[in-house]
């Protein structure tokens, strides 16, 4: 009898904990249904400070439900487009007075910061102001704070001046301890991509790439400090090189900042500038909250279209999502761009390093086929180079921001053989039986035979050529001249403008501009491909764990993911590749 009660017992309790979290979920469910249903907008008051926060990771393209059942309450990204779209509204807004930019970190590539900064530089031919204010500058986020009329510091606050660094990881110490030899079979001089693999330090070629890379990207960001702060350049080098801004105070000292204040200092400085009575609060919105605000309708109601579709992340075949390029997701959305009477021009946003040269190939044919159709722009982000480059070598005009990282014209191919890991390390052999000579090839427990490694050779040597062939196509330029330009070397933006391999400086909304001309259309609305998951989509995943993981093993790693993802993205590559394998972190 005590055993039955027991049982009889346990059931019960069972019974009402499966209650009380269906409940919870039913509650978290239904919460969601009447925020979504719920059309409600962000209303604020006249003399508004718009709060720009800029400490989440920046994609090109934010996501489309705002939905986040994430128990940690983390939200991995925002998006550049939303961004750009807050600060452009902003500026025409009689509500808004002038924004803040309380910095501190800004994760993202410098491309990306150029254009914000573009955008808050625009924003100021409004008259508005712009204060920045920080507890710690690093050189990323003091280069965004110069496009600010006025710049604030924590009186004891970090200063990061000293130059760039581009940094790289290599593997090969890893793949030695595991006893796998990676067969690498290339075309190009400058072969950083496959570095990693079989280095443990950079090439002096790639050294040679990565120094002018990061040279013009810091000349760039030389000249805007130059000329907001007044200060020239040669002497900003001086500072960079002696390591003379130490402490606040000296950042002061040299005119990099105009006042150092606490945060209760700043606000009284801002109630002052706002014409706001002491006890009275300064009326402040995020610049997320600033998305829900209805804006000028105008730009929303035309007939003609204009479609940007959005590619970022390593380029494969299948679907693909936000993060990652699907050749069969990007080409239904170009292709549906292409077939739509209504989008007059497309503009093609690009960020990626490359992937797979097959998938770029079936990606490339779209944009060539609706370049004969109507105008594409290519858009590039932080970086479009190698298969990021070959997606947008058809299109009609190309646009990078200077600091782009571009070019890497080149393929390879990687054949891991981990029989030394399997045989030494685990124990285990293995043995075959075949009908061909080279009927188990490639294998990736056993080395290539010459003849195999030559057959790869053969077929990377034709995809180069290929590839080289396109870009010499669609960019109106001798295939000699490619090849000498290509090798797998990566550009910066600003040389890349000079090779020809891109024909303007800006970034997405000048693309858009860009577009719209060529198309002889003013009176145009902004169509997003490809189309994004709806909100209750996104509900269902969350809830039951098929979301995309990358956002949790993002939020735990920090910024050690991108070791992640490099070892993720080697682990899936498949065929020949047209990609930077390799990761530059600039900082």
């Amino acid at each position: 009898m005590k055993e039955f009660f027991k049982i009889m017992f346990a059931s019960m309790l069972g019974t009402l904990l499966l209650i009380l979290i269906s409940t919870i979920i039913g509650v978290g469910i239904m919460t969601a249904i009447i925020a979504a249903a719920s059309s409600s907008e962000t209303v604020i008051q006249k003399n508004t400070l718009l709060q720009v926060r800029l400490d989440r990771e920046i994609a090109d393209r934010a996501p489309k439900s705002k939905f986040n059942f994430n128990p940690s309450g983390y939200e991995p990204y925002s998006g550049l487009d939303e961004i750009l779209k807050n600060l452009n509204k902003a500026k025409t807004d009689e509500k808004i007075a002038g924004i803040l930019l309380d910095l501190s970190d800004v994760p993202a590539g410098i491309a990306t910061v150029d254009e914000i900064r573009d955008g808050l530089i625009d924003f100021k031919t409004s008259g508005k102001f712009i204060w920045a204010y920080s507890e710690a500058y690093s050189q990323k986020t003091y280069y965004l704070a110069t496009a600010a009329d006025k710049i604030f510091m924590h009186p004891q606050g970090a200063f990061d001046f000293k130059g760039l660094t581009a940094e790289s990881p290599f593997l090969k110490g890893m793949l030695d301890k595991l006893d796998i030899k990676m067969q690498i079979i290339r075309h190009g001089k400058f072969k950083a991509a496959t570095e990693p693999l079989f280095l443990d330090k950079m090439s002096a070629e790639n050294r040679e790439q990565l120094t002018a890379l990061i040279s013009d990207v810091w000349d760039r960001m030389l000249s805007g400090i130059s000329e907001s702060r007044k200060i020239g350049k040669d002497e900003l080098n001086r500072i960079a090189d002696s390591l003379k801004i130490e402490t606040a105070e000296d950042a002061l000292k040299r005119r990099f900042v105009d006042q150092l204040v606490y945060k209760d200092e700043l606000i009284a400085l801002l109630k002052k500038q706002m014409k706001v009575e002491e006890k009275n609060k300064v009326q402040a919105v995020s610049l997320s909250a600033y998305t829900d605000v209805p804006g000028n309708k105008k730009t929303q109601t035309g007939a003609d279209k204009i479609a940007v579709i959005y590619a970022s992340g390593s380029i494969s075949g299948g679907t693909g999502d936000d993060q990652s390029i699907g050749s069969e997701r990007i080409s239904r959305a170009i292709r549906k761009a292409r077939e739509d009477s209504k989008v007059k021009a497309i503009v093609f946003r690009i960020n990626s390093g490359g992937g797979s040269a097959l998938a770029s190939d079936v990606i490339w044919r779209e944009i060539d086929l609706a370049k004969k159709i109507k105008p594409v722009v290519a858009s590039f982000g932080d970086v479009a180079a190698s298969g990021g480059y070959y997606i947008a070598c058809a299109a009609t005009k190309i646009l990078a921001d200077p600091a782009t990282i571009t070019g890497s014209i080149g393929v390879f191919g990687v054949i891991p053989n981990m029989e030394g890991l399997f045989k030494n390390k685990l124990g285990i052999t293995f043995d075959r039986a075949t009908t061909n000579k080279n009927s188990d090839y490639p294998s990736a427990v056993k080395p290539l035979t010459p003849y195999q490694t030559m057959m790869i050779q053969r077929d990377v040597d034709h995809i180069y050529d290929v590839f080289t062939g396109k870009v010499a196509e669609g960019r109106n330029i001798p295939k000699t001249r490619v090849d000498s330009v290509g090798q797998g070397r990566v550009w910066s933006g600003a040389d890349a403008k000079n090779l020809g391999l891109v024909d303007e400086f800006g970034g997405l909304t000048k693309a858009v501009e860009v577009a719209a001309n060529l198309a002889k259309t003013k009176n145009y609305r902004i169509v997003s491909l490809p189309e994004q998951k709806e909100w209750f989509q996104e509900l269902i995943d969350q809830l039951s764990g098929t979301e995309e993981p990358m956002t949790r093993i993002r939020e735990v790693l920090g910024e050690d993911y991108r070791f992640y993802r490099m070892y993720r993205e080697l682990k899936e590559m498949n065929g020949i590749q047209a990609r930077m394998l390799y990761e530059i972190t600039i900082y």
